[in-house]
């Protein structure tokens, strides 16, 4: 009693000292974000704050059909399944790993047939009617059962245990954000492939207007040419550009059609069975302010993941020094042993043992050094990576600024433009049906407008996709 008393009283101890780990403790590296974004002074949003979407992102836009695929991402997306898997996986590991503080019990039973003596070299045999073996004559057999119990308990002294858990958790919790950052990506995915389909429709509906007025002009031009105030070069360039908006027309859908199954497959659908309605781009562009530069690094999920990974990093260094120190453990068993089963658990067949174990390794070559500098160097690397993550991230935020700032100038003049081509193509047609002017000069106006309103389109449609990426 007194032995195992001092036993208790070791483990006791060498449970206090385990109360500090080796290794650094985290802490988050500074990084001192600027007071305010460069790009943003003075910049007014062009819409009301009250636009500002209290849950997901994207009702801010207004748009049903947008609502009911964005909610179908997480769900059906299987890149989004595939990262939620990969969080449910290191969660288990944070468990296997704090699993390692806790002892480990073993049983065991075995069954052992002996033979001894015997030298006659006769074999007769054995086991009675079921022949179960031979012996010679002379020896003896006897069976031994054994049944016992074993446990074994790793100290966490130095910390290694907690430095591995510590390490296991930051993972899980960079692989959450690593499937936030994934969902965010397939939603602004599917938000940008929307409106770049909704600029399709847009653009089938600027088509159909020209194909129309190209053969509105070709009928006046035909209708002209009847009566000898027109050349047969105008019915000829009349019918050229009518084939020409044809044409565009057609190929218009090309570019619909991959849109539209590329947001099948990333709502998880085949694109044989989806599809989405045609109907007109959006007018109005909502611009979301994005906050001051330090509530940025606690929204961004791709932040949060690289500070994770320097956490995770930095558990590592602890469990790499740990390895210097000699490990302690705590051993016990109970074994009964006898040829009777029935009486098997008795005492005197029971043999049991109980103490401590120390271990360390005197020479490995330094392999334990270079494990510690490669953890290190591993540390210093999440940490670039973390910085490197949050200068990309002020960059994107300074880029869509500067981009819908420019662009809603450019999307007023372009506004404007349209205007006036489509003016110019009216006055221009009527002066041609007078024939004061030639009809190249039809065509001419013609294309300025076609020109002015694709590239108002394209304006329009940038500015949706750089609210999106902001």
């Amino acid at each position: 009693m007194k032995q195992l008393r001092g036993v208790l009283i070791a483990a006791g101890a060498a449970l206090i000292a385990s109360g500090c780990a080796v290794g650094p403790n985290y802490k988050r590296p500074p990084f001192v974000a600027a007071p305010a974004f460069k790009e943003q002074d003075g910049w007014k949003p062009s819409e009301p704050a009250d636009t500002l979407a209290r849950g997901p992102w994207w009702s801010i836009y207004h748009d049903d059909v947008l609502d009911g695929l964005e909610s179908r991402v997480a769900i059906s997306n299987e890149n989004i399944a595939a990262s939620a898997a990969q969080v449910e996986e290191a969660r288990a590991l944070v468990l296997q790993a704090q699993a390692s503080f806790w002892p480990t019990l073993s049983v065991s039973t075995s069954l052992d047939r002996t033979s001894s003596g015997g030298g006659s070299g006769v074999v007769i045999p054995s086991g009675g009617s079921g022949g179960a073996g031979f012996t010679a004559a002379g020896a003896s057999t006897r069976n031994i059962y054994t049944a016992g119990a074993s446990l074994d308990w790793g100290l966490d002294i130095w910390g290694q245990v907690r430095r591995n858990v510590e390490n296991a958790r930051a993972t899980a919790e960079s692989s959450a954000a690593a499937l936030a950052a994934a969902q965010l990506s397939a939603q602004a995915q599917l938000a940008t492939d929307y409106f770049e389909l909704r600029s399709q429709d847009q653009l089938q509906i600027l088509l159909n207007d020209i194909v129309a007025a190209d053969q509105r002009a070709l009928n006046i031009t035909q209708a002209r040419y009847k009566v000898g105030v027109a050349y047969k070069a105008d019915i000829v360039t009349a019918q050229t550009q009518l084939l020409s908006a044809q044409a565009q027309q057609v190929n218009a859908g090309i570019q619909r059609a991959t849109l539209e199954h590329a947001i099948g497959v990333l709502v998880g659908t085949q694109p044989a069975g989806f599809s989405i309605k045609p109907t007109s781009l959006a007018t109005s562009v909502p611009t979301v302010p994005p906050g001051i530069p330090s509530m940025l690094l606690e929204r961004r999920p791709d932040i949060a993941e690289a500070e994770r990974n320097m956490a995770a990093a930095n558990a590592k260094i602890g469990v790499a020094i740990a390895a210097f120190f000699p490990s302690l453990t705590l051993s016990g068993s109970i074994d009964y042993s006898g040829a009777v089963f029935d009486k098997l658990i008795r005492a005197s067949n029971r043999v049991w043992s109980f103490g401590p174990s120390l271990a360390e390794t005197l020479f490995n070559g330094g392999a334990r050094w270079a494990q510690v500098v490669e953890s290190r160097a591993a540390y210093q690397t999440s940490v670039h990576d973390y910085r490197q993550t949050v200068l990309s991230g002020f960059q994107q935020v300074e880029d869509e600024l500067v981009t819908l700032r420019v662009l809603e100038k450019q999307a007023v003049i372009e506004d404007e433009l349209v205007k006036a081509s489509r003016e110019a193509e009216t006055l221009t047609l009527n002066q041609y049906k007078a024939g004061t002017v030639p009809y190249s000069r039809v065509i001419s106006a013609q294309t300025t407008r076609l020109a002015s309103e694709e590239t108002a389109l394209n304006v329009q449609l940038s500015r949706l996709t750089a609210s999106v990426a902001l």
